[in-house]
């Protein structure tokens, strides 16, 4: 019989709320934004910082859904369990293998990530080599215990908070003329071809590449599960969503267009860096490449905590291997942990062996699944918000029910569709649907197997009674 989805007491409750808080303000600060934000600039202009903001509140509203069912029934398994009790069965193995395939392709990644950017200062390191090392240091960690994890990434996450505040204090201080020589000019949002150089159509064409930049988010909403008061970690993470999103990212990037023209800024290299860089700062790229490398690290701890638990979370509910569920004495499913980082130790021979094929493959596979998630997580809450009043359980609200979860349903469909006719994301849409097929073709040959199994054993109880 599957275990309930409240908290399970294998697990334990040994989170602080103050990791829980550096967890949710720090986990959205990664590469995709300290580099990912030049590629935004570049295709759409000064006016890039609208598009941050249209996809900020399109998460926003997606993590304030989310929070409604995570207060009104915390649970272990967050939004797969929620699309398990509004969809059933199929509904709760597909979005929890879809976001565990998410995260382990996503940890292979990182450590790749992490081994180029080593790579830079030791060359004569092969980058597997690092990348097979910051896996294994990452696993160790998730391994000793839950509070291991997340004192890791409370500081994995100060570091990165503080960097973006350093950032926004200078950077502020240049746009506003306040910094000695400043050059700095609103113009620059106008001139260089107008405020938005590519057309209208760049602003939303562009919510695509960001709201890959913006995951993470969701991670604190899993994590709230094993920590000492989950609703009350639940709303407070979600509540500062909506100001982390508008500070780190949208301040973040008007600052830099204003300070410079955009046209300064080159796709691939970090506009962090070229605005420190323009505005004088010694050494700012070096600064930067630390920063970014502990952006790495912490979605690799992150990653690996995260796909531990949908594996647990997958067992207990009988659609994953039940000997998954098992935890050590401290609480930890280390078999999830193990069996999460094998395929990332994979990722990373993949990387080294078929870079521009399998591993590719991979990579585009997994970046729309996060829309899916949300598009799971926006159809949960609108299903699930008349049970939660008729049980009395409604604690925290989604604004303008049923209405405003519709138009962000909306949205995101018309991302999904933006993407079918756009033709350099067409390839990440497909491979995409090709991973959903597979795992949606692995759920009935479970539910087939199954069948089987209790047929025979069927067949076999009045023999034996014989």
């Amino acid at each position: 019989m599957p275990i309930q989805s409240e908290h399970d007491p294998r697990l334990k409750r040994a989170l602080k709320t103050r990791h829980i808080s550096m967890l949710a303000l720090g986990g959205v600060i990664g590469a995709g934004l300290f580099v990912g934000s030049s590629a935004v600039i570049a295709s759409t202009g000064p006016g890039a910082f609208i598009t941050y903001a249209i996809t900020g509140l399109i998460v926003a509203l997606v993590m304030r859904m989310l929070g409604e069912m995570a207060a009104a029934h915390p649970a272990k398994g967050s939004f797969v369990d929620y699309a398990r009790m509004a969809f059933g069965r199929p509904a709760g193995y597909m979005t929890g293998w879809l976001y565990w395939y998410f995260w382990v392709i996503v940890v292979g990644f990182e450590a790749v990530v992490g081994g180029q950017i080593i790579n830079g200062w030791f060359p004569d390191l092969p980058v597997w080599v690092i990348a097979l090392g910051l896996m294994v240091g990452m696993t160790l960690l998730n391994l000793m215990s839950v509070h291991s994890f997340g004192e890791a990434e409370y500081w994995f996450a100060g570091i990165k908070v503080v960097a973006i505040v350093v950032f926004l204090a200078v950077a502020g201080a240049y746009v506003f003329n306040l910094w000695p020589g400043s050059t700095a000019s609103f113009g620059n949002l106008t001139q260089h071809g107008g405020f938005l150089p590519h057309g209208v159509k760049s602003l939303f064409t562009g919510v695509v590449v960001v709201i890959f930049s913006m995951t993470g988010v969701e991670v604190a909403t899993l994590a709230a599960a094993e920590s000492e008061d989950p609703s009350r970690n639940i709303r407070k993470a979600v509540n500062t969503v909506m100001v982390r999103i508008l500070v780190f990212f949208v301040l973040a990037t008007f600052f830099i267009v204003v300070a410079q023209p955009w046209t300064d800024i080159t796709p691939g290299k970090s506009p962090f860096v070229t605005t420190l860089e323009h505005i004088g700062i010694p050494g700012a790229g070096d600064m930067l490449t630390v920063v970014i490398l502990v952006a790495v690290l912490s979605v690799l701890n992150a990653g690996l905590y995260t796909s531990s638990r949908l594996l647990f979370v997958l067992a207990s509910h009988d659609e994953a291997p039940r000997w998954i569920a098992a935890v050590s004495e401290r609480g930890v499913p280390v078999r999830g942990v193990l069996a999460s980082t094998l395929v990332g130790y994979g990722c990373v021979v993949i990387a080294a062996l078929w870079p521009d094929t399998v591993f590719q493959f991979l990579i585009n596979s997994s970046g729309t699944v996060f829309l899916f998630v949300y598009l799971v997580i926006c159809l949960s809450q609108i299903k699930l918000r008349r049970k939660w009043v008729k049980e009395g359980t409604l604690k925290f609200a989604m604004w303008g029910h049923p209405w405003l979860p519709l138009l962000v349903t909306a949205a995101i469909l018309a991302v999904l569709v933006s993407m079918a006719f756009d033709p350099t994301m067409q390839i990440s849409l497909v491979q995409c649907l090709l991973a959903i097929a597979a795992i949606a073709a692995s759920y009935v040959l479970l539910r087939l197997s199954r069948a089987r199994q209790q047929g025979t054993t069927a067949k076999a109880g009045p023999a034996s009674s014989l």
